[in-house]
C-alpha cells in the first residue's frame, strides 16, 4: 500500500508508519537495519527495487533521498510504501529548496531506534563518505566506484578518504572471484611466478583484484585489458604450467589447473540486488577492503605518474 505525503514532516511520516503498523497487526517494527539510499529522480526506481530485493533477506526501514534542486521554498513530500508481502517500510523522501542542503535533518528522525543504519550511494558519491552528513549517521557506507564518470579516480578517491565501515560494490563483485582462486591454490603447487588479470577497460573490480592477487600472492600481477564483459581472466603463473580462471561470456567460468582437464565453474555476473544483500549481511569494518583499496590507489598513481613522464 502507498501513501502520498505532500508538504509534510518527519513526524507525521513516523505517525503514519506506526499506524500502518497496528492496522498489519505488527506493533513492533521487526526491522533489523535502516538503509538509506541517496540518489536522484532518474535512478532512483533501479535503486529501490535492488533494496527491496535485498530487503527479502534483511527487513528494512529503507529512505530514499531525493534532492530536487536548491531553488524555492523549502518543502518536503514524502511516498510511503507499506507492503505486506514483503517484510520492512520504504519511504521516498523528495527534498526541495534549501532541505536538500541538510537532508541528515530529515532522515534522522526517521531511523529505526537501536538498529544499524547502512547508507549506499548507488550513483556519485562524496569524496569522504563517512564525513557527508548523511554518512556520519551509519555505520556501513556503501559506494559504487563503477558508476562513477570516471571509475578509476573514483577508487584512488576512496583510499583517500577511507574510514573504518566504508566498501564499494566494486569490492563485492569479486567475492566468488576470490572465492574460486583461493579454492584453487588451496592444494599443493609449484612456486607462483606471475599473474595477470584481463578485463574490459577502465573497470575498477579489475584493478582492485589485481592489487588484491599482488597482495596475497607477493609477486607482480599484470592488468590487461580485454573486450570483456567485466573480468573475462585470471592466470597465475606457475614453475610449471598455470591455473586460469576464464570466463569470456560473463556467466560461465571455466578453471584450468596444472595437469586436469578443465572444469566449468558458475560465475555469472551478479545483481545490485544480490551485491547489496552481501554487504547487509557484513556490518564490521572491511579490513581486507581497507587494504586492497589502499594498494589499488597505489598501483593506479604509479601508473599515471610513469606515463606522465614517459618511462
Amino acid at each position: 500500500m502507498s501513501f502520498d505525503l505532500t508538504d509534510t514532516t518527519a513526524s507525521q511520516i513516523n505517525a503514519l508508519l506506526t499506524r500502518e503498523r497496528h492496522r498489519l497487526g505488527s506493533p513492533a517494527m521487526g526491522m533489523v537495519l535502516t538503509l538509506v539510499i541517496v540518489t536522484d529522480e532518474r535512478a532512483h526506481y533501479d535503486a529501490v527495487r535492488a533494496a527491496t530485493e535485498a530487503g527479502r533477506e534483511h527487513p528494512s526501514r529503507i529512505l530514499t533521498v531525493i534532492s530536487r534542486g536548491a531553488k524555492g521554498p523549502p518543502r518536503l513530500d514524502a511516498e510511503v510504501r507499506v507492503s505486506e508481502p514483503v517484510p520492512g517500510e520504504t519511504v521516498l523522501l523528495r527534498l526541495y529548496g534549501p532541505l536538500g542542503g541538510h537532508p541528515e535533518s530529515v532522515a534522522a528522525p526517521l531511523l529505526v531506534p537501536d538498529t544499524p543504519v547502512v547508507i549506499w550511494w548507488p550513483g556519485q558519491a562524496p569524496a569522504m563518505p563517512a564525513e557527508d552528513p548523511l554518512g556520519a549517521l551509519a555505520q556501513r557506507r556503501v559506494t559504487d566506484a563503477a558508476s562513477a564518470g570516471r571509475p578509476t579516480t573514483a577508487l584512488v578517491e576512496r583510499a583517500r578518504g577511507y574510514r573504518p565501515g566504508d566498501t564499494d560494490l566494486s569490492w563485492t563483485r569479486l567475492t566468488p572471484w576470490r572465492s574460486l582462486l583461493a579454492a584453487s591454490l588451496d592444494g599443493p603447487h609449484d612456486e607462483i611466478t606471475g599473474g595477470s588479470v584481463a578485463a574490459a577497460k577502465h573497470n575498477p573490480s579489475a584493478e582492485m583484484l589485481t592489487a588484491w592477487l599482488g597482495l596475497r600472492l607477493g609477486v607482480p600481477v599484470e592488468r590487461t585489458v580485454s573486450r570483456g564483459p567485466g573480468i573475462t581472466a585470471v592466470r597465475i603463473g606457475l614453475d610449471k604450467g598455470e591455473i586460469a580462471v576464464t570466463r569470456p561470456d560473463g556467466r560461465v567460468a571455466t578453471l584450468s589447473l596444472p595437469g586436469q582437464p578443465g572444469r566449468q565453474v558458475a560465475l555469472h555476473r551478479r545483481s545490485t540486488s544480490e551485491l547489496l544483500a552481501e554487504e547487509l549481511r557484513r556490518l564490521d569494518p572491511d579490513e581486507v577492503y581497507a587494504e586492497t583499496v589502499r594498494r589499488t590507489a597505489d598501483d593506479l598513481t604509479a601508473g599515471a605518474e610513469s606515463v606522465r613522464s614517459g618511462s
